[in-house]
């Protein structure tokens, strides 16, 4: 019993910790204050939930009080919890689970582009995706194979009401992945190259997210292209990461715009962009 006991602690650690960097140690400073809770809880039900308040209350601490400070140590910066400069986190479980994490001089580029695209198009607010984790270079933000130095950030494309030929800030996946602006057939299919070459993972999260939403929005191309090009213009950006489809498409320039390899997964669905 106790063998099984010291497992699922290990396994629920080393998940927290994939999910959130900080959710295993959060998770054991929960553990100390098991022992008060079935000392003075003796319903079941009640006892459980005691625990994993217990939990969140620790880990809503230490991520929100306690990683930004030593974040800092690490040169890393959080984006914004809730739209701030034209900014937002298009999910609130990326702020939650610790994967909105930046060098400074990234948050103040995309605050700068944010700043520009709603000049130009007022109203209009970035929605950011995946970015890093707080600290520790090279530490894996699951599933990515980058995103693991504070220098990369993932961002949604623009889009329309289909029905009313609106700008909207809203995207059809609510993850920001996985809905895809397929190729036209007279443009490179890359996602058939990868998965011909064996790349099964290339197209993995366009089969797992519901595409319900899909019908709902028009992919907003000229937006997207002021988006990327202004990204594209800023010194500090190295590199930019789009399907080679849609780089043809809206007639991308910049040689900043890189191929990410069959190795990754397919980016018609969203931005990536690094120092």
């Amino acid at each position: 019993m106790r063998f099984i006991k010291i497992t699922l602690t290990i396994i629920v650690f080393i998940t927290l910790t994939t999910l959130t960097q900080v959710g295993g140690i959060a998770y054991l400073f929960s553990i100390s204050t098991f022992k008060s809770i079935n000392k003075f809880i003796l319903n079941s039900t009640l006892r459980l939930t005691s625990k994993i308040a217990s939990f969140l209350f620790i880990y809503c601490t230490i991520s929100f009080l306690v990683v930004p400070e030593i974040a800092k140590q690490f040169g890393r910066v959080p984006l914004p919890f809730k739209e701030t400069n034209h900014i937002q986190p298009l999910n609130i479980l990326t702020v939650l689970l610790n994967r909105n994490y930046v060098k400074k001089e990234l948050r103040e580029t995309t605050f700068e582009v944010a700043r520009k695209m709603n000049k130009k198009y007022p109203g209009t607010t970035i929605n950011y995706l995946d970015a890093n984790f707080p600290f520790i270079d090279k530490f894996p933000l699951f599933p990515h194979l980058s995103h693991n130095d504070g220098k990369k950030l993932d961002l949604s494309f623009c889009y329309i009401v289909r029905n009313t030929n609106q700008l909207t800030n809203n995207c059809p996946s609510w993850i920001g992945y996985g809905i895809c602006e397929e190729p036209l057939s007279n443009e490179l299919n890359t996602a058939y190259l990868c998965a011909k070459k064996g790349n099964w993972q290339y197209s993995l999260l366009k089969n797992i997210v519901p595409q319900s939403q899909k019908n709902n929005f028009l992919f907003d191309k000229k937006r997207t292209r002021d988006l990327v090009n202004f990204f594209g213009e800023e010194s500090s950006i190295k590199k930019i990461f789009i399907e080679p489809h849609l780089k043809s498409r809206l007639n991308l320039s910049s040689n900043k715009i890189k191929f990410h390899g069959c190795q990754a997964v397919r980016h018609d669905d969203h931005i990536h962009i690094q120092l």
